[in-house]
């Protein structure tokens, strides 16, 4: 058993999609644990908590498994999966967006101000936890124009808004967290 787990490192990607393609268990169970990580970590950022993230990671990895026919082996898998992941991600987050409360917009003030110079050594959960305050729809505008590198132009078909409802989402993300880091750091650095 333990050479089984050595030998599925060494097999390539493309092995294993052709695997699946061939409906062979192992090597599904093989590619779903080697990009479960990855795929955790794109989708926790769309998700309110590590349960949705867990239920968006399993929903695209079966529409991973229905559309391998259209995986072209020749290109690396990765980001052909990262592209599902995000798509399911925000289909999750639109099916149940309704159903989650509204955040007043009139609680982030529009006017520009200079960004904040901002410690660059903050932590990764120092980094999370500013996060994890953005309402949702700014923390997935934030998402997929930041970190996924979409236009607002696709954001705006994604999320079936316009796309200055995204521009606009965006810069709001932007002020709520330097503003969010000014509360938890600056008042922290000035304590005596």
């Amino acid at each position: 058993m333990g050479s089984r787990k050595f030998s599925a490192e060494g097999i390539p990607d493309q092995q294993l999609v052709q695997g699946c393609l061939e409906g062979k268990e192992y090597c599904q169970e093989v590619l779903y644990k080697r990009y479960f990580s990855y795929a955790m970590s794109v989708c926790i950022r769309y998700a309110g908590n590590q349960d949705e993230a867990m239920k968006a990671v399993n929903d695209s990895f079966m529409k991973v498994l229905e559309s391998l026919e259209n995986y072209d082996p020749s290109k690396p898998f990765k980001p052909w999966y990262a592209k599902i992941l995000v798509n399911t991600a925000i289909d999750r987050y639109r099916i149940h967006f309704r159903y989650r409360s509204k955040f007043a917009d009139e609680d982030i003030s529009e006017d520009r101000e200079p960004e904040a110079e901002m410690d660059m050594d903050l932590a990764v959960n120092d980094i999370l936890e500013l996060y994890r305050h953005l309402p949702e729809q700014y923390r997935v505008t934030f998402n997929l124009y930041e970190m996924d590198g979409y236009t607002h132009e696709e954001i705006a078909q994604m999320l079936g808004i316009t796309v200055s409802t995204s521009r606009s989402n965006l810069a709001r993300a932007k002020k709520m967290l330097r503003e969010l880091y000014r509360k938890k750091f600056e008042s922290v650095s000035k304590a005596p």
